[in-house]
């Protein structure tokens, strides 16, 4: 009897049950997908460190499907809640007629399990497809050989989406038995008839805090824009973020408080159609849920912000690589290694007398004693790299060094600066395709392509500062940094190398390393890795031999490079996405559950409208304006803060895209969030349409 009743209440309410099926579904279809590319990784051709890269971002992504299922455990908690609170008079009949509050929830219990596995069926099926295309997207961006492919269904994903939404289901079962249990039948049966108390508020005042809020919040902004030099630590960042969260909930606060009064100065406009009414309608919502609708604008503000962000990632790291890793090989080593010498820690250490002998010589001939076939390479670079020992940071920023240790204390100002000759950078730049310059015999120049230390740099090169190197003194040729590196890098991270003239008297005891480059001599990529294997597996006979003759040679590829940044930008990617669907899915199910609350507490509005006169399309068009504002109001605020928040990413982080570059992603994010977004507004429009119809 109580399943046949539960059965029945379940379709005959399903309108109600919209948004709540909607948010259940998508949540579950989410949770698979994103719990499911392990299922994949077996059949994706990758590498061995490609295959370790993934395995880490399976990881990661399951840590964060907890914070995740906490996040949609609540939001389904709260829209049951919507439910529950719909369906008070019902309840009432059920008590007024004899039944008991056990019953009541064990038909609360049943109608919760079905619309349960309703939801979990639907929502697994739509993941099962969807993470197919998952997995090919991950196989693209790791450039994977997909032909062993297939369909797959992942039973350690279906078996852990439904271990969580059973809990989150238990859940709601307990919170609904506890609500059932405080009911009492006189409150269940005058439910509809009480109001939310509104608080008028005075419109000056309101008018003022709306001013402060903006001021405060174009503060804000311009702290993380135009100030950005003085956000250079995270205890000065929250500031700027704190103002932006007081500011948005100020403006909601106080928009209730003289939206109205201004409207209604205009009569022509006030008085108009059904103006008056949703006007006041809006009002009303603004002043009852301002706490909700900042949460819901900053909810929106972070999908925003890190769809863009994560969409744009990464394509813009495999620009930066295509730029920075020219080649194939970078290889480096000390050079002049003294019998014993301090380490970076600190530590003495004593080297070999092979070693000391193997740094008095470039890479190309360690290579050639130690048994590498060196016809294996081509186009090889050799070039000695001078360290001076009163030639360091400190040094370089001379008469600034105390104002610039104040602002930046974090530096080592003891390294030492890189010199090089500037013949012997160009024959390093012309391989790598990237400018190559000339210097007066009296003149210096710094490349540094790492942004924060060139802007540091520059307050001192535009002061002319003149640098003694090796006994003459030199003139900086530029009054800023000039773009350019030496080393393979998946961003830009030169600190600074000083260019000097060739007539530059360093000498051969002064070079403290030895540096080289190459490309391997192949066609193929499967060629090109086999090349690789010498200098990256160890087991090869090459680095068995550089062990056995205490030889130390450092190095990166630019194969390493690329798989290791390509796997770094993936699996921020998705966990970003993840994060920003789920962000969206929740501002989406709040904001609709809202309106849906509003719409069946306001039916008696809407009947007094119809017993005016007003016809069901004036109703149905002013339903319709109330909730598309309500739903653009957060939207419109979060767009602004992602316009700024956007702005600040692309200043402070250097591996960003350019503003013109993001519009891919902005597309894609306006296109995600049209469709979650449109359609929570499409099912709240629809169900507050059926609830207005219903009689009181």
């Amino acid at each position: 009897m109580l399943f046949k009743l539960s059965f029945r209440n379940m379709k005959k309410s399903f309108k109600d049950y919209a948004i709540y099926f909607l948010t259940l579904v998508l949540g579950v279809a989410i949770f698979y997908m994103f719990n499911s590319l392990d299922s994949q990784q077996a059949m994706l051709q990758v590498s061995e460190s490609q295959k370790q890269i993934i395995t880490l971002m399976i990881g990661m992504l399951g840590i964060v499907s907890v914070f995740v299922a906490v996040v949609l455990g609540l939001l389904i908690v709260y829209a049951n809640n919507f439910l529950i609170n719909r369906r008070k008079k019902e309840f009432g009949i059920y008590m007024t007629l004899g039944m008991g509050k056990r019953q009541i929830s064990k038909i609360i219990l049943l109608e919760t399990i079905l619309i349960g596995i309703l939801s979990l069926v639907a929502g697994i099926v739509i993941g099962v497809f969807a993470s197919q295309f998952m997995s090919i997207l991950v196989g693209k961006m790791f450039e994977a050989d997909m032909s062993n492919f297939q369909f797959v269904f992942s039973q350690d994903a279906c078996v852990k989406t439904c271990i969580c939404f059973a809990v989150v289901y238990i859940a709601v079962m307990i919170f609904n038995t506890f609500t059932i249990s405080r009911y009492r039948l006189i409150n269940l049966l005058t439910a509809i008839k009480k109001n939310e108390e509104v608080k008028i508020k005075n419109p000056v005042i309101s008018i003022l805090i709306f001013m402060i809020a903006v001021v405060v919040l174009g503060y804000a902004y311009w702290l993380v824009t135009g100030g950005i030099d003085k956000l250079n630590s995270m205890d000065k960042l929250i500031w700027p973020i704190l103002m932006g969260i007081g500011s948005t909930i100020a403006i909601f606060w106080s928009l209730s408080g003289f939206v109205l009064k201004l409207v209604q100065a205009k009569k022509s406009t006030y008085l108009k159609g059904t103006n008056m009414f949703v006007l006041r309608q809006l009002n009303n919502k603004i002043n009852t849920t301002v706490i909700s609708m900042s949460v819901i604008c900053l909810m929106l503000f972070m999908t925003i912000s890190v769809l863009s962000a994560s969409l744009s990632l990464n394509d813009n790291v495999q620009k930066e690589m295509v730029k920075l890793t020219p080649i194939d090989l970078n290889l480096q080593k000390k050079a002049n290694l003294p019998e014993s010498g301090k380490t970076i820690t600190g530590k003495t250490e004593k080297y070999s007398q092979a070693r000391r002998e193997d740094s008095k010589i470039n890479i190309e001939e360690s290579l050639k004693n130690n048994g590498f076939d060196m016809k294996l390479l081509k186009d090889v670079v050799n070039i000695p790299i001078y360290e001076i020992g009163d030639m360091r940071w400190k040094n370089f920023f001379g008469n600034m060094f105390q104002e610039i240790k104040q602002e930046f204390s974090m530096l080592s100002y003891e390294t030492k600066e890189e010199i090089i000759k500037i013949s012997d950078y160009n024959k390093i730049a012309k391989l790598y395709g990237i400018s190559q310059f000339e210097l007066a015999d009296n003149e210096y120049m710094v490349l540094c392509n790492y942004n924060n230390m060139a802007t540091i740099r520059n307050r001192v090169l535009q002061k002319g500062n003149t640098l003694t190197i090796a006994g003459k003194q030199y003139i900086p040729k530029y009054e800023e940094c000039q773009d350019g590196f030496i080393e393979m890098s998946a961003s830009g991270i030169n600190t600074g190398i000083l260019l000097v003239p060739d007539s530059c008297d360093l000498q051969q005891e002064q070079i403290g390393k030895h540096f080289m480059i190459a490309n391997y001599n192949a066609d193929t990529e499967n060629e090109k890795k086999e090349i690789e294997k010498i200098f990256a597996d160890k087991n090869s006979q090459l680095l068995k031999n550089f062990e056995k003759n205490d030889i130390e040679i450092d190095g990166i590829t630019r194969i390493a490079i690329i798989e290791a940044s390509k796997g770094l930008a993936t699996s921020i990617v998705f966990i970003a996405i993840y994060l920003g669907i789920v962000f969206l899915i929740a501002s989406s199910a709040i904001l609709a559950l809202k309106q849906l609350t509003e719409s069946s507490d306001n039916k008696q509005r809407y009947l007094i409208l119809r017993k005016i006169g007003c016809d069901e399309k004036m109703i149905n068009k002013a339903l319709f304006r109330q909730i598309a504002i309500v739903f653009m109001l957060p939207l419109f605020l979060a767009i602004i803060h992602s316009i700024f928040g956007i702005k600040f990413a692309l200043t402070a982080m250097t591996t960003m895209a350019s503003a013109e570059e993001l519009l891919p992603s902005i597309i894609a994010t306006v296109c995600i969030m049209g469709a979650v977004y449109g359609l929570y507004f499409l099912a709240t429009y629809l169900g507050s349409k059926n609830i207005i119809k219903e009689e009181v």
